[in-house]
């Protein structure tokens, strides 16, 4: 499944299930596991793990094949591996203390590293 069509799908699940505040990162070109990261909060233990169950199935039924799940039963913070899309499923305590958008946002809107520039590779 093409990445737009497969983050809209996310999205849409996500947005259905009444997940909070949900946030979508591209971090090709930063990360070698990913293309893209999807955040979501849920209000309470429950309506984690149901907003990660809600995205399998929704990706499952058109035909994608999710990788790996983690943190299924804590459910403070589940992970789904979707290979182009990692989903983060957090609660608000979870995701104000691990800030993963500052972690992935860093750089974003600096210029380019030039050569000769500290830290550019020559």
């Amino acid at each position: 499944m093409e990445l737009e069509t497969l983050k809209q799908l996310v999205v849409t699940t996500l947005d259905d299930m009444k997940g909070q505040d949900i946030k979508t990162i591209d971090v090709r070109g930063k990360s070698s596991i990913t293309d893209m990261m999807v955040i979501v909060t849920g209000n309470s233990n429950r309506h984690v793990k149901s907003l990660a169950d809600a995205v399998e199935l929704a990706v499952k039924e058109a035909g994608v094949q999710p990788l790996g799940i983690e943190g299924d039963a804590q459910s403070d913070w589940v992970l789904l591996d979707l290979n182009d899309i990692i989903l983060h499923v957090m609660l608000a305590s979870t995701r104000d203390y691990y800030n993963l958008e500052k972690l992935w946002e860093v750089g974003e809107g600096l210029p380019q590293s030039r050569p000769g520039m500290l830290g550019a590779p020559d």
